[in-house]
């Protein structure tokens, strides 16, 4: 009787997912969530700021707190990305890192397993892309992650195509604080609706212009104005730094910001499921990642 009661007690968890850039973190996020929260893109680091997905699981609400990648900074931004992700960690009621088994245990990876004793929140492995490693190589490195930071439990998972989830949700369902949730059982994200249509269209820049952009570009949405026929109309500003990098974005006559434009639009409305308009404007400001502002834009805290 008294097992049944535990069971279905109601619970409310925040899971941190940290990691090196590129690690699947985004991957994973958007298929325990169930639903696109997260941009995934081939280029490294395109996480900036804290982005919550949340799953229900049985009786219990996970809040996954999907955080940059974190790596040795060298900008202003990197700073900022890398605070954000420890800061992530240290809010949450349980840290779980995820590692690239393909690539292993290299010195960032060692980096961020030797910060983790310091850490003082219930621990989880997660090792992803097990699918493209040998099973003693996997065991091996479990050995190794364990003795450099003590996890509670250790996952295999293939973020990619959901191999081993199902455990690692049931582990979080059971491990979470007993309490009420946080959020309605039908929101699937803490992101406003402004800032994942912003995220979106980076993604879709991004994937476009991954080898002829650089990092130096960000997008926000200026306008968010509901419609009396029920659709959306959305204005968003993709800023560069340089006038070179504006007509990268722009193409010739304008067809690549145009392509952007209609990827970003198709699935913002799969995701709100009604009709969007959107108009991508593209500016150039420079030293915007100097600017306090874009940073208060994206979630993150200025770096002094």
């Amino acid at each position: 009787m008294s097992d049944q009661i535990e069971q279905s007690a109601q619970r409310c968890g925040f899971v941190a997912l940290i990691g090196a850039p590129n690690a699947g973190k985004s991957t994973l996020l958007n298929r325990m969530v169930g639903a696109k929260v997260s941009i995934v893109t081939h280029k490294v680091q395109t996480t900036r700021a804290i982005v919550r997905g949340i799953a229900i699981q049985d009786a219990s609400q996970i809040v996954f707190i999907d955080t940059p990648g974190i790596f040795k900074p060298k900008r202003r931004l990197d700073s900022a990305m890398v605070r954000t992700a420890w800061g992530g960690a240290q809010d949450a009621d349980l840290v779980a890192l995820l590692i690239d088994a393909k690539r292993g245990l290299q010195d960032d990876i060692i980096d961020i397993l030797e910060k983790l004793v310091d850490v003082r929140q219930p621990k989880i492995l997660l090792l992803n892309k097990i699918d493209t490693v040998p099973r003693d190589a996997l065991l091996a490195l479990t050995q190794r992650a364990n003795e450099l930071a003590k996890f509670d439990q250790t996952f295999m998972i293939s973020a990619l195509n959901g191999d081993g989830i199902g455990d690692v949700m049931s582990y979080l369902a059971n491990h979470s604080p007993e309490g009420p949730w946080h959020y309605p059982e039908d929101q699937m994200s803490d992101l406003p609706m402004r800032q994942l249509a912003a995220e979106l269209t980076r993604e879709k820049l991004y994937l476009r212009l991954h080898q002829e952009l650089p990092y130096s570009s960000t997008v926000e949405t200026e306008q968010w104005t509901e419609q009396k026929n029920g659709s959306v109309r959305v204005e968003q500003v993709i800023y560069v730094e340089r006038d070179s990098q504006k007509k990268i974005v722009l193409g010739k006559n304008g067809q690549t910001v145009k392509a952007i434009s209609m990827q970003a639009r198709k699935e913002l409305a799969e995701i709100i499921e009604r009709p969007v308009h959107l108009f991508l404007f593209v500016k150039v400001r420079e030293n915007w990642s100097d600017d306090p502002e874009r940073y208060r834009e994206m979630g993150l805290e200025f770096p002094t």
